[in-house]
């Protein structure tokens, strides 16, 4: 638990929360169309779906906690989810996710309810895996049966994707603590643009 604990520390120092108001738009839906290959896009599943897949395959969750006028959320999902090193990968090595922060519905997950709560102005259940740091995007990473959830906020790159879905994903943390694992990195997915986001809150 220590060992998860600095992670999340240390990717929180490189991966800023950022913030971005953008004029209202329509939720895109959380599917989007998967070829037989999976390498043209990540295939979304919903909080039902995940649930139902993890009872017949255990697998590690990374979960996209994003809003609606989120603009680096719209940036990551352009720029990273797009990106077909990204989508070979996450469709190997995890069951995706995409979960609307403010989704007003109640929400079951692992036999709780999780309504909307209004203080937060977010649904229970993305409050709980955030601990309570709302920002987006976050990305959620939870070992197989959903434990462990590893929240890290900011807009990630193709390069900090490769390097946290890796390090997570592969057990590599188990092992060795972050900032040694970054030192001998040495990214392999092609990369054409790279956004650096300014801090945010």
């Amino acid at each position: 638990m220590k060992q998860l604990i600095l992670i999340v520390w240390s990717l929180c120092l490189i991966a800023p929360s950022s913030f971005a108001a953008d004029k209202k738009q329509k939720s895109k839906t959380a599917k989007t169309t998967q070829t037989k290959d999976d390498s043209t896009s990540i295939h979304w599943l919903t909080i039902d779906e995940v649930q139902v897949a993890m009872n017949k395959q255990a697998k590690k969750v990374y979960m996209d906690v994003y809003t609606d006028w989120c603009g680096w959320c719209k940036v990551m999902e352009k720029k990273t989810f797009s990106n077909k090193d990204v989508i070979k990968y996450m469709n190997k090595n995890f069951y995706a996710v995409k979960f609307n922060a403010e989704r007003q519905d109640t929400v079951m997950f692992m036999g709780k309810m999780f309504p909307f709560s209004p203080s937060q102005r977010a649904n229970q259940l993305a409050v709980e895996l955030m601990n309570g740091r709302m920002s987006y995007p976050t990305s959620i990473i939870l070992e197989e049966g959903f434990q462990n959830p590893v929240s890290i906020p900011g807009y990630l790159d193709v390069v900090m994707m490769e390097k946290v879905l890796k390090y997570l994903g592969e057990n590599i943390y188990k092992t060795v603590q972050f900032p040694e694992y970054e030192k001998g990195f040495v990214p392999t997915w092609n990369n054409s643009s790279v956004e650096t986001p300014a801090a945010g809150h």
